[in-house]
């Protein structure tokens, strides 16, 4: 059966794509879930109408990104933790943590667009980059001190 893909789809292709897929595969997986139509005539010209939408929405998500990333560049968040012997952390900084501290300031970033490569575990300054939109990102000052 053939069909238009209406979104990106990893093992498909992309938004407009028409693709040759098992019946079943499209008619209780992929049509049922919105990720495509069957190919039709009518379908392609709706799928151009949600193609325009769709670059609308995405020009306004990666402005709003855009304004988010060059406020996050100005701002520091500062982390009081308890810390033992030689200045080690009892615990660690976790992303969650640091989402916390920017939604107290009035910033508020979904934890999982904050990329530590792993928690920080001893006092300092660092730099942790935040994935705002596939093409924007911003780095975060964060301060972990001793409470």
């Amino acid at each position: 059966m053939k069909v238009i893909l209406r979104q990106d789809y990893e093992v498909l292709g992309h938004i407009g794509d028409t693709v040759e897929v098992k019946d079943g595969y499209a008619r209780n997986y992929l049509i049922p879930r919105d990720i495509a139509y069957a190919a039709t005539p009518g379908a392609l010209q709706a799928l151009e109408e949600e193609k325009k939408q769709f670059a609308r929405r995405q020009e306004k998500a990666k402005k709003t990104a855009e304004n988010l990333a060059t406020t996050l560049g100005s701002v520091s968040v500062t982390l009081k933790m308890k810390v033992g012997e030689e200045d080690k952390l009892f615990g660690s900084v976790t992303s969650q943590m640091i989402a916390e501290q920017l939604s107290a300031e009035g910033i508020t970033i979904d934890k999982r667009c904050i990329e530590l490569a792993e928690p920080i575990k001893a006092l300092g300054v660092y730099e942790v980059p935040v994935k705002l939109h596939p093409q924007v990102g911003s780095q975060i000052k964060v301060w972990v001190v001793a409470e």
